[in-house]
């Protein structure tokens, strides 16, 4: 397959180029895109393994000078602690304002990596090249980066938009089990809050918790179709000032949950699942989309092999009180992304304390 989506943005716009083996031409398309010789490379030790050299041959035959810098895995390591580290390494191979960050690996690379850029030296370019099914539909598109502070879940950031994304589905083998499935929350978001008929196929597909069960052509379809999407929401709302928010449907029940049980627990994929459960259960209440709805994405949920109950142990008094300090607090009011039918959802902060206790305590395992 082969597409090239565009994000339409007044300042710096940019493609998402999808392609098999793109892996291959990345130094090439940065190249083309006129980007300074120097270039760090951020991965994981994991992803690295696997593609590191391959991105670094890439870069090399297309006459970059490139170090490379590894952070741990996992979203506990999403902190300031690990931006230090990437400083330290862009201060000793001399980084400059022309220089670029190449993020290769999935949400926690790219959202830091992209901080890094986002502040060395007032900012430098960044490149996304997603190596997760979440990262290359969600977290490596819109200019989003960011940290965590222990209080809560990507408190510390900065919007920095990228100068390419890069994705290669043929990574998508290597990735585990548990990572195509949080991926797939991400991919049902929009099918919910934008595009029906993703929605559809994804529903009238056997299987979508593993990778090796969904069929080449919805694979293509996942990336092509979530992109556009993310695309035509960032291009109309870049810094998250109306529109945007509606990228957040699952987020905020999902985002408290992964900071309360500690970011161990459950990833992110699989929190916001439990957040889109949550987010249609409380529209149903509230008289806002059918029951229907909600069993249709309910169901879609556990056929991604996501978890739709709350973790065990979890306080619900805990939960409420953790949405106060999600960054979508406006005037004390928490709002929320509700759906009113498949692929058209609505921003709210009308939702009673007590419809999201009762709707919590239903989710309880």
């Amino acid at each position: 397959m082969m597409a090239i989506i565009n994000v339409n943005l007044p300042e710096q716009s940019y493609e998402i180029a999808i392609a098999s083996g793109n892996l291959d031409n990345l130094g090439e398309q940065m190249s083309s895109l006129q980007l300074r010789k120097k270039v760090l490379l951020v991965s994981n030790p994991t992803i690295f393994k696997h593609y590191g050299e391959r991105a670094i041959a890439s870069l090399k035959a297309a006459n970059f000078e490139v170090v490379s810098c590894t952070l741990p895995p996992g979203e506990r390591y999403k902190n300031l602690n690990s931006i230090q580290k990437l400083y330290d390494a862009a201060l000793e191979n001399r980084l400059e304002r022309s220089s670029t960050m190449v993020a290769l690996g999935g949400g926690v690379v790219g959202d830091m990596t992209g901080f890094a850029a986002a502040t060395w030296l007032r900012g430098i370019n960044v490149v996304q090249v997603p190596t997760t099914l979440l990262a290359m539909v969600d977290s490596a598109i819109g200019g989003k980066t960011g940290v965590n502070h222990p209080q809560g879940k990507n408190l510390i950031g900065a919007f920095h938009q990228p100068r390419l994304v890069l994705i290669d589905p043929e990574v998508l083998k290597t990735l585990p089990m548990r990572e195509f499935r949080a991926g797939m929350a991400e991919v049902i978001k929009y099918g919910v809050i934008w595009d029906a008929e993703l929605f559809a196929q994804m529903e009238a597909s056997k299987n979508l918790n593993q990778h090796r069960y969904v069929k080449p052509e919805l694979i293509d379809s996942i990336l092509t179709r979530s992109c556009q999407a993310k695309a035509d929401v960032v291009s109309k709302d870049e810094k998250e000032a109306g529109l945007r928010a509606i990228l957040n449907y699952g987020h905020t029940i999902g985002h408290a949950v992964e900071s309360l049980t500690g970011y161990r627990l459950v990833n992110h994929g699989e929190a916001v699942g439990i957040g889109m459960v949550a987010a249609g259960q409380i529209a149903a209440e509230l008289g806002m989309w059918q029951k229907e709805d909600t069993q249709r994405q309910d169901a879609l949920i556990a056929k991604a092999g996501l978890p739709t109950k709350l973790p065990a142990g979890v306080d619900i008094e805990a939960i409420i009180e953790a949405l106060q300090s999600d960054k979508k607090v406006k005037d004390g009011k928490v709002r929320f992304v509700l759906p009113t039918q498949i692929g058209v959802v609505t921003v709210t902060d009308e939702v009673p304390s007590d419809i999201i206790r009762q709707v919590l305590r239903g989710m309880q395992g």
